[in-house]
């Protein structure tokens, strides 16, 4: 049974959200203009994740332990074309990816950040450095007098391996999704969230692995039979890490630990995804605006369209990115809600509603603070007429 001092009621200042979601809907409201701008966002952040999967990866299977890893962004195919574009910026932004990752790093949570603390993999991670710098006296000597020095750079390199997995599924579930909206099967907000709670449960108890190759030896840092997982160990926790908590960002708050400006706790930290305010994006030091910036090259002609007819026009592109990224993050943030509900949304049972009642309170309350309700107003204004989608 569940304790009625923690009944939600109808007093609730969020009751509205619980019986939306109750009712099938989602935390962004459902309307033509919503459905446009997080499908297409989608379509262009699959496509950049796709990218920064891809990078991610092999920078832990083939830079791992390499200090000045200068070529870690080409992927193996270094070219003078592509360091000339890269020195000029033309090119996809890695460096989120990365913030991304430490961001993970960082806050932990999950099985995989428990198995970095085990012997097991300090064991395995011993042996990857031992065969990495057989030849080397210089590292090996250096690994004696700083023993957990080289062990770190393997966490972090684990954490390279297990935020590319993850986003690997997550881009193929949002490219799938623009590619249902383009043949008229995805008509709805509700539908969003179902195509992608369907591809995080579908892919729930896929495998987190992690190996490295030393001359011809495969080694495992994280092997099979450790039992991480897609959902538990990687999903959980990035919504935790980058949805919630965040770090904060340079230029926008100090750092001085006498301004107090910055909380000691973690677990109050409240600079992710769903509570950043969009107006900065374009500044230094505001990571997304990398994000956005890589965004700005993948966007459907439609969605293009509805930004060059706003207010502004393109001189805030990246803002107006930031905005509907942020609506389509609800989206998927309903999706780990309804996908993680103790009991089906549609039961029948009293005591089961109840829980799942307390339940959606206890996400909620989490949101009180963030911009679910700015994201509902600006849900009820569209600027501009929507273009023709062919």
């Amino acid at each position: 049974m569940v304790s009625m001092k923690n009944k939600p009621s109808k007093n609730y200042p969020l009751f509205e959200y619980i019986e939306r979601l109750e009712a099938g809907g989602a935390l962004l409201p459902d309307n033509p203009e919503n459905l446009l701008e997080v499908v297409g966002i989608l379509k262009s952040y699959g496509v950049v994740l796709d990218a920064y999967s891809k990078n991610l990866i092999y920078i832990a299977e083939n830079q791992f332990l390499v200090f000045f890893p200068f070529f870690k962004y080409f992927n193996n195919e270094f070219s003078v074309n592509k360091l000339l574009k890269h020195w000029w910026h033309d090119r996809i932004n890695f460096e989120y990816a990365e913030y991304c990752m430490k961001a993970m790093l960082w806050h932990g949570g999950g099985g995989l950040d428990e198995y970095l603390d085990t012997e097991e993999f300090q064991d395995r991670a011993r042996a990857v450095i031992r065969a990495k710098f057989k030849n080397n006296p210089l590292m090996l000597g250096i690994n004696e007098l700083f023993p957990d020095f080289l062990i770190e750079q393997m966490r972090v390199f684990s954490y390279y391996s297990a935020l590319g997995q993850f986003w690997r599924v997550m881009a193929d579930i949002f490219l799938s999704l623009s590619d249902l909206y383009d043949e008229g099967k995805i008509k709805s907000i509700p539908e969003v969230v179902d195509h992608i709670k369907a591809g995080l449960v579908a892919d729930a108890k896929r495998p987190i692995t992690y190996s490295v190759k030393i001359r011809d030896k495969i080694y495992d840092v994280i092997p099979a039979s450790i039992g991480l997982t897609f959902l538990a160990d990687t999903a959980i926790p990035y919504v935790e890490a980058v949805f919630f908590r965040g770090t904060p960002f340079l230029g926008t708050v100090s750092y001085n630990a006498q301004a107090y400006q910055i909380s000691p706790d973690q677990a109050r930290f409240q600079y992710g995804a769903l509570y950043a305010d969009p107006l900065p994006i374009g500044g230094a030091g505001i990571p997304p605006t990398l994000l956005m910036q890589d965004m700005r090259h993948y966007l459907p002609e439609y969605l293009h369209e509805v930004y060059r007819g706003s207010r502004r026009g393109e001189d805030d592109l990246r803002v107006q990115i930031c905005m509907s990224f942020q609506k389509s993050m609800f989206c998927v943030t309903t999706a780990a809600i309804l996908g993680l509900m103790p009991y089906p949304v549609d039961t029948t049972d009293p005591d089961e509603q109840q829980t799942n009642r307390v339940y959606l309170q206890q996400w909620l309350d989490r949101l009180k603070t963030s911009r679910l309700l700015e994201v509902n107003e600006e849900a009820n204004f569209c600027p501009v007429a929507l273009p023709q989608k062919v």
